[in-house]
């Protein structure tokens, strides 16, 4: 088996049952995808020793996924942070039709956007962090915290309002 084919038949055969998996741990479907999609980068990176294993490649990728699902659980932005709850400010007076149109426009843009670049937007406006605290909490300069927010924010313009591009 070649390279290319042992790659095609890890995403054919065992993605889904990864993803099912890691969501199952992390009861998030988004972060299970990006967990999958590391795991699959680390099987591309380890492809020699896979094509030349005596034990099984499922059982590997199964536990490559399952050391990436702790590593993010221990991680201290996995214990601060509660992606999906809302905030309502008493003052503002928002009401729960509000927060579910919020939800239902700001999900799907969130999504056209690669994980780093909506763990940037995540930190800064929905954890109202700093660029510093994110850039500690992410493990990358503070410069390249500013880049990843300026690039995301003129895609979901793009995407948004196409026109305004």
């Amino acid at each position: 088996m070649s390279r290319s084919e042992l790659l095609g038949t890890i995403m054919r055969e065992y993605r889904d049952g990864l993803v099912s998996y890691a969501e199952k741990m992390l009861g998030d479907h988004g972060l299970a995808e990006d967990i999958v999609q590391e795991t699959i980068i680390r099987a591309w990176r380890n492809i020699d020793r896979l094509l030349g294993m005596e034990g099984s490649v499922r059982g590997w990728l199964f536990t490559v996924t399952r050391h990436l699902v702790i590593d993010w659980v221990r991680k201290p932005h996995a214990r601060r942070e509660f992606i999906g709850v809302t905030y309502n400010d008493p003052v503002c007076g928002t009401d729960a039709t509000e927060a579910v149109h919020d939800a239902l426009v700001t999900r799907p843009l969130l999504r056209r956007l690669s994980p780093e670049h909506r763990a940037v937007l995540v930190h800064i406006y929905l954890c109202d962090r700093s660029i510093k605290e994110t850039a500690c909490i992410l493990g990358v300069p503070a410069g390249t915290v500013k880049s990843r927010q300026h690039n995301a924010l003129r895609k979901l313009r793009a995407v948004a309002r196409p026109e305004a591009a």
